[in-house]
């Protein structure tokens, strides 16, 4: 370290808490919730119209029935939507609510004449109105999937709601329509037209015109969010790279995930000196940083005090996925956040590594058989490879892949061969075969990205299915002996998620919890291969650095743990093109934390 961490005082700490959950947007979005549900049931139950002053108005000429009943399903809808922005206190939700507010009160009023509907509206206006600084928060970044989305899902919900106001009148419904029928009535009225299902009086028309106001929710709210400008999450510019690259230069030795802050698909914030920085990914109102701040450690806290007043403007939920211990401790003193070991990183000394010996056997043999099957390596960095032999191993780490879409964030790089990295090292396994396939005599690849001057920490490990399995061990090996010709100290293998809770409970005397637990991450394993991931490490007498993960308070932690698992690519919210239709990208990609999806690492 270039020097202890500053203590901050009291005052500092403040400022750098960031968005804590407030009571009155809180309040004020359930308030809107049971507003919408209230305006909701307005439009679509006749129990809720009867009144002597309905009965009276409904005969009386040019009534409004209809329309103010379709208005207040359609204001309810909305408030109903509302209510998640106006709890993350978002400025748009406010302006929203405060215009659809009054309509919903001229609503209650004209269709129902309820005195009670008005004033609970104006009762939710008032607070909106006298507490407007807290609903100051900034859009989120946005993309055009979240028109397909809102689709989706308003389509569904119409259809459900649908179902509930064609059936919710038996008194004046003509016959006895099936629910084919009854759903036919349903699809027809979302587009405008009249179904098979008829009523008496003028039900006819309130069925219509609430069906009507559901599909030109959903058509509307969809053109709008498809036509609106689109805000992509993150992207690094060459600016923001170039600043990175220089800090990285100085002080990339510090944290072994460092170099992965140049993916490209994440934003940074940097410190008001500019000596430190933090990226981040904005992923479903989670702002996830990876890995300790970038630079001077002196200089971090400026950096994270930018990052936390980012979150603040935004609304977002901070939070800090596999930082180290120093990390963690700096996050925790300038911020109030909590931390929470969620595994370790394995860590291979080169001095110290050596096949012989007992612990190394299984190891030894594994490679000694490989290569008297006829495979070779090669270990070189990316900048000696030529164009041809770079784009044909691209290209087969992207077949190679296991999965449609690409995985990782806090520990991938996202690419192979750019030319602005070639201190990368690759470790390659050939095989010349009577038929050569594809990709000639390669067979698999392992790519590493620098950690500092004298270490390199692994980013992606793929292999040709039809290979024999032992394919990683084989390149691992073939890394580490052949480092200290390219002055490779140490090399960071992959991050086992909660690999202590597995070592502890495989012990005698550990107690009932703890096996629970371990036995639990076993059961887990089948899907996420937690417990193959660490045994997988393990074989190579690593040293084991623990990882943590930052968070505001206990029940964020499952929000962050599926926007973790969503930018690690293990959840895909978006409709990918079918594989033959992507266009061919750069491969990268290393799993973190749970998952390689290689034979011989799920065999080992």
């Amino acid at each position: 370290m270039s020097g202890e961490v500053p203590d901050r005082s009291s005052r500092a700490r403040r400022i750098l808490r960031g968005p804590r959950p407030e009571a009155v947007p809180t309040l004020v979005a359930r308030a809107c919730a049971l507003v919408g549900a209230v305006d909701i049931a307005a439009g679509v139950f006749p129990r809720f119209r009867h009144s002597r002053m309905h009965a009276i108005a409904e005969v009386l000429p040019g009534s409004f029935g209809p329309f103010a009943a379709a208005l207040s399903l359609s204001v309810g809808v909305l408030l109903l939507l509302l209510a998640h922005g106006l709890r993350r206190r978002k400025r748009r939700a406010w302006r929203a609510a405060v215009a659809l507010l009054p309509a919903g009160a001229v609503a209650e009023f004209v269709y129902r004449h309820s005195l009670i509907g008005v004033l609970i509206s104006a009762a939710l206006l008032f607070p909106l109105l006298r507490h407007r600084d807290e609903f100051a928060a900034l859009p989120d970044p946005r993309s055009r999937w979240r028109a397909l989305a809102n689709f989706v899902l308003m389509s569904a919900g119409s259809l459900a709601l649908g179902m509930v106001i064609v059936s919710v009148h038996p008194n004046r419904m003509v016959g006895d329509p099936s629910v084919a029928d009854r759903l036919t009535h349903v699809i027809y009225g979302l587009f405008g037209f009249e179904g098979p299902v008829d009523y008496a009086g003028n039900t006819s028309w309130t069925v219509a015109f609430s069906l009507g106001a559901l599909g030109w929710l959903t058509a509307v709210t969809t053109v709008y969010l498809a036509f609106r400008p689109e805000h992509p999450a993150a992207r690094l510019t060459e600016e923001d790279e170039e600043k990175l690259r220089a800090l990285l230069a100085r002080h990339g030795r510090r944290d072994s995930l460092g170099h992965f802050a140049l993916r490209r698909d994440k934003a940074v914030v940097f410190s008001p000196s500019g000596k430190a920085a933090v990226t981040y990914r904005v992923v479903s109102g989670v702002m996830l940083a990876s890995g300790d701040p970038i630079g001077d450690v002196e200089a971090w806290p400026g950096a994270i005090e930018r990052f936390m007043d980012e979150a603040k403007a935004h609304s977002w939920t901070p939070a800090v996925m596999g930082c180290s211990e120093t990390g963690g401790e700096v996050w925790t003193r300038e911020t109030g956040l909590d931390a929470l070991e969620l595994g370790d990183e394995a860590v291979v000394d080169v001095a110290d590594f050596s096949l012989a010996g007992r612990a190394m056997r299984n190891v030894r043999q594994m490679v000694k058989r490989i290569e008297r099957a006829g495979y070779e390596t090669r270990v070189r960095r990316i900048r000696d490879l030529g164009d041809a032999e770079l784009e044909r191993i691209r290209l087969a780490a992207e077949d190679w892949r296991g999965t449609d879409t690409e995985r990782g964030f806090s520990m991938a790089l996202g690419r192979i061969g750019d030319a602005a990295d070639g201190d990368c090292l690759i470790a390659t396994a050939h095989k010349a075969d009577e038929q050569p396939g594809e990709y000639g005599d390669l067979k698999a690849i392992l790519h590493f990205v620098p950690w500092g001057e004298d270490g390199v920490s692994l980013d992606l490990m793929r292999r040709d299915r039809a290979a024999d399995p032992g394919m990683n061990e084989l390149l691992i090996v073939a890394a580490l002996q052949a480092a200290p010709k390219f002055g490779v100290t140490r090399v960071s293998l992959n991050f086992a998620m909660f690999r202590s809770a597995l070592a502890r409970g495989e012990k005698i005397g550990a107690g009932p919890v703890l096996r629970a637990w371990r036995g639990l991450l076993v059961f887990l394993s089948r899907w996420f291969q937690i417990e193959s991931l660490y045994k997988f490490n393990a074989k190579f007498q690593p040293r084991w650095e623990p990882r943590f993960v930052v968070y505001r308070a206990s029940a964020d932690l499952p929000r962050i743990g599926f926007a973790a698992m969503q930018a690690e690519g293990f959840v895909d919210l978006a409709l990918p093109l079918p594989r033959f239709l992507r266009r061919r990208r750069a491969a990268g990609g290393r799993p973190c934390a749970h998952a390689v999806a290689e034979h011989d690492v799920r065999a080992a």
